[in-house]
This record gives C-alpha cells, structure tokens and sequence, in this order.
C-alpha cells in the first residue's frame, strides 16, 4: 500500500468512525434526555412525587430517575453491540464467508491483489480497521456517553420539574439545547475537517460540547492529556450542573399552578440551601 493510498483509506475510515461516533452521542443525549423530562412532568402532573418525596429526598429522586434512564440506554447500546458482532459472525459463518481479518490477509497477497484492483482496494480499507484499536474506542464512547447525558440529563430534570406541560417546557429547552446544536454543527464543519485546530480542540474540551466533539476526534488520535482534561472537565461540569439542578428540582417538582419564568428560577435557585 502507497503511502498516499494509506493515507486516504485512513482518513476516510478515521472520518466514518468520527462521524457515526458523534452523531450516536447527539441522539442519546436528546432521546435519552428528553425521556428523563418527560417523566419528571408525568410524575409531578399526576402527583405520584408528593408520595415519593415523603420517603426520599428530592435530589435523590432526581438522581435515580437520571441513573436509572442511563442504565437503560447504557444497557441498550451494549445489546446493540453484542447482537450486531455476533449476527454479522454467524451469517457470515453460514455464507461461508471468511471474516473480515482473514479476508484482508487473504486479498492483501500480491498475486491476488495483482489480478484484482478492487480487491486490493477492499483489503487496504480491511487492513486499515483492523488497525484500530476498537476497545478503546468502546470505552471512550461509553464515558463520554454516560458524562453527556449525566449533564444535560440533569438539566432535563431541572426543566421537568419546573413546568407542568410539555408545552411549557419549550421555552426553557432553548439554552440546553444550543450546546449540543453547536457541537453538532462543529462537528461537520470544523472536528472532522481538521480534528487538530483549535476551534477542534476548545469544542472537545468545554464539557457542554465535548462528548459529541472529542468522539469526532478519538479515531483520529489525541494527545493522552488532552484526553484526561476534557473527561475531568465532564465529570467536574456533570457535578456542577447536577448540584444546579437539584436546587431547581427541590422547589420545582412540588410547585402546582405557576408559569414558571426565568425569574422565578433564578429565586429558587438563591432561596433553595
């Protein structure tokens, strides 16, 4: 393999992953985090709290409703995983197909690739995934899952707990929902182009955006500091925003009747010890 060819094969697969990798991230911390509102609304609407709450306190009732919608689609990606490996091993066992290292192996051999353009082409693209290191990958994703939707987790909660509808809920969704829309669009237009500039680099560090950021550049390899700062900042702004919500929650979940307004929040949050 040329040293051009290589380069392009990798940067295209290094794209894919990135690609898949942070889109994945965007769509769980919304589904996800708009489970976790949706449920807070339920239970404050049918009262079902006011009976929770004379046996737990609320910020534990707020921190198991999050935990317990993570576990879930924790839970749900692993099976994702697990069932898409072992159906692509037993069909492609029962087509007699060989898998996807002993085909590069065997199309990375000369003659064949000699007699067969298409087939050297496929065997560089099988030889350049074989080279990442997927475990770690899998770990990454599943911190940076985890981090993300903990802290936009608690922000839905804080939301739920303040409105009494769904429709009053939309006008608080707005300043959740620009990170995430930010790092989206960063994503496309500056991780993946150049996953080393420095619109790159801040994009993955600042905790709001770097779950969906920094899975764009992982395959692309980054620096182990990098890395180690921009979880520390994740863990650090989940238990930021979690200790801000609970506050917001305590007051909110057992408020009936009142449009809830900036302001008012803004009181619960000064008020609320």
């Amino acid at each position: 393999m040329s040293k051009e060819k290589k380069k392009i094969n990798n940067a295209t697969v290094n794209y894919a992953l990135g690609f898949l990798s942070g889109i994945l991230i965007y769509i769980f911390i919304f589904v996800y985090g708009n489970q976790i509102m949706q449920g807070v609304i339920e239970e404050k609407s049918t009262r079902i709290v006011e009976i929770l709450v004379s046996s737990l306190k609320p910020f534990q009732l707020m921190l198991g409703k999050i935990v317990g919608i993570g576990a879930v689609g924790l839970t749900q990606f692993l099976i994702w995983v697990v069932l898409i490996g072992t159906l692509s091993s037993v069909v492609m066992g029962v087509l007699g197909m060989p898998m996807p290292q002993q085909q590069a192996m065997e199309m990375a051999n000369p003659e064949l690739a000699q007699a067969s353009p298409d087939s050297s082409e496929l065997a560089d693209m099988l030889l350049v995934i074989g080279g990442i290191d997927f475990a770690a990958l899998v770990g990454s994703f599943i911190i940076y899952f985890l981090g993300g939707y903990l802290l936009y987790g608690a922000l839905f909660a804080a939301i739920g707990s303040a409105v009494d509808s769904p429709s009053d809920a939309q006008q608080f969704m707005l300043p959740v929902t620009i990170p995430l829309i930010v790092a989206y669009m960063g994503l496309f237009v500056f991780v993946l182009q150049d996953p080393t500039s420095t619109v790159s680099f801040w994009l993955s560090i600042i905790p709001l955006t770097s779950p969906i950021a920094m899975m764009g550049r992982i395959s692309y390899g980054v620096p182990f500091w990098e890395l180690a700062l921009s979880m520390g900042l994740l863990i650090g702004g989940f238990l930021f925003t979690t200790w801000l919500a609970g506050k917001i929650y305590r007051i909110g979940i057992l408020m009936h009747g009142t449009k809830p307004s900036y302001k008012m929040m803004w009181k619960w949050l000064k008020s609320s010890q």
